[in-house]
């Protein structure tokens, strides 16, 4: 029996007559690919297919902020970049911004945070939260905002990741590739 909220139509069992042992499994698109070796029995395989599910559900449940841990996020974010100054009332996840990584509303002090982010490395998710924190402090993109992103050390390489995703979701022979992927500069795709 697959773990709850999984859809065994979903699941593509690939075996390998060169895999001997081992077994792995991985998201592609809206599927779970499970490999196994081609020898295994039938109950073997849906005991595995069962296993690596679970596993999976798991990894994906510890990679996840919710919103409360997020908003705990921005505090220490403001504190460690910002000096505390950007205060935010409201951060959340949404599921409505398919075209910018984040978004803020300065005079409400709310952010909105893409589900594209979950998953993505911390350092990346950092980087978007404090884009959009700054925003909280400056509400455009000119010399002022930059410079308060300037603290934060890895920002070249967050923006480098998230061109990456950007370019790779365009790449029509990436299976699951998004049509009408966001723009490849992140900062226009962010609040």
């Amino acid at each position: 029996m697959p773990p709850e909220g999984h859809d065994r139509s979903r699941v593509e069992v690939r075996r390998s007559a060169r895999r001997s042992r081992t077994v792995s499994a991985y998201r592609e698109g809206d599927r779970t690919v499970v490999l196994i070796p081609a020898r295994m029995s039938h109950a073997e395989e849906q005991r595995w297919v069962t296993q690596m599910l679970e596993k999976l559900a798991a990894q994906e449940r510890r990679r996840i902020l919710g919103d409360d841990a997020l908003m705990g996020r921005a505090r220490e974010l403001s504190a460690a970049y910002l000096g505390g100054r950007a205060q935010p009332v409201q951060v959340r996840w949404v599921t409505n911004q398919n075209s910018r990584w984040g978004s803020c509303t300065p005079s409400e002090g709310t952010i909105r945070l893409s589900h594209r982010l979950q998953g993505m490395p911390e350092y990346v998710l950092d980087y978007v939260l404090l884009h959009e924190l700054a925003h909280l402090l400056v509400p455009d993109h000119g010399p002022a905002f930059w410079a308060l992103l300037e603290a934060y050390p890895r920002t070249e390489r967050a923006r480098g990741y998230l061109e990456g995703v950007v370019s790779a979701a365009r790449l029509p022979h990436i299976p699951g590739a998004r049509h009408g992927a966001p723009s490849p500069d992140p900062a226009a795709s962010c609040g």
